[in-house]
Parts: C-alpha cells; structure tokens; sequence
C-alpha cells in the first residue's frame, strides 16, 4: 500500500535516513520548517509504516567481522515445513544479515558477516546440519564498493 508524502515528508524521510540522530530542531531548520510540524509529520509516517525503528549503523570490520559472504542456496525440498524450518534457523543465525527468496535457479541468497574463512565454515556446517539443503555456493565479497540503506525518496 502506498502512502501519500508531499515534498516536506520527502524531505525530512531524507534527512531521517542520513542521520536520525538530528534533533528536531536540526532536522525542522534543514527542511525549511518548524520543530512541532516535523514531529508531528513524524509521527503520522511511523504509524502509517512508513519510519520503522530506529537504529545504529555499526561498522563490521572494526569491530572484527572482516568477512562478507554471498551465500547461494539451492534446494530440492519446497513443502511448507521445511521453509518454515529453513526461515527459523536463519532468524536464528545473527551471521545472517539479510536474507532473499529468488525466482529463477537459485532459490535463497543470503549476506552473510563473519571474522574470516573458518568462521564461515562453523556458520555452514551449522546450517546444513540443521535443514537439508541440495546445493550452497558462498562467494566472498573482496570489497564493498557501495552500501546504503537510503532510499531515494
């Protein structure tokens, strides 16, 4: 469902994506608006879904998780009990940063964080012990050339 933003709501969901850290004040005097208007447009786009939750953005390799992995994931299995298998052991994997389902040949991608090689192979021998899975291809990430959770809005 789409929601209706005019160019103020625009404007602040931008600012709320570079950094929703800013006070309102900060925010209203970018915008071109005051404090009350943009707290209450705020809140009006969070109870339409619009702004989820906030968070913090934590940068990976400083904190050791060196490795990004691209995981590819065939299977053979499509009944309902295994995907929801499937799903709960990814939900239970903090390695798992994101996870897709894929139309075409490859079933699920996932991204996954880990410190190196080794930590990947625990995170894989954990998961194919848990579900039952036809074919996994990991590609590791040499670099990341670009990264952003901003939408163009």
């Amino acid at each position: 469902m789409s929601v209706r933003l005019d160019d103020l709501d625009r404007k602040i969901l931008r600012e709320l994506q570079r950094d929703a850290g800013q006070s309102l004040d900060v925010i209203a005097k970018t915008v071109g608006s005051s404090k009350t208007p943009v707290w209450n447009r705020i809140r009006k786009m969070r109870e339409a879904g619009v702004v989820g939750q906030q968070t913090v953005l934590l940068d990976a390799e400083s904190l050791g998780f060196e490795a990004c992995f691209f995981v590819l994931v065939r299977t053979s299995e499509h009944e309902a009990g295994w995907q929801d298998k499937f799903l709960q052991v990814l939900r239970d994997r903090p390695e798992v940063l994101e996870a897709h389902r894929l139309a075409g040949e490859i079933d699920y991608i996932l991204k996954v964080r880990v410190a190196n090689a080794r930590a990947y192979d625990v995170f894989y021998q954990a998961l194919i012990s848990e579900v039952k899975i036809f074919n996994v291809t990991a590609l590791l990430s040499m670099e990341e050339i670009k990264f952003s959770t901003e939408l163009p809005v």
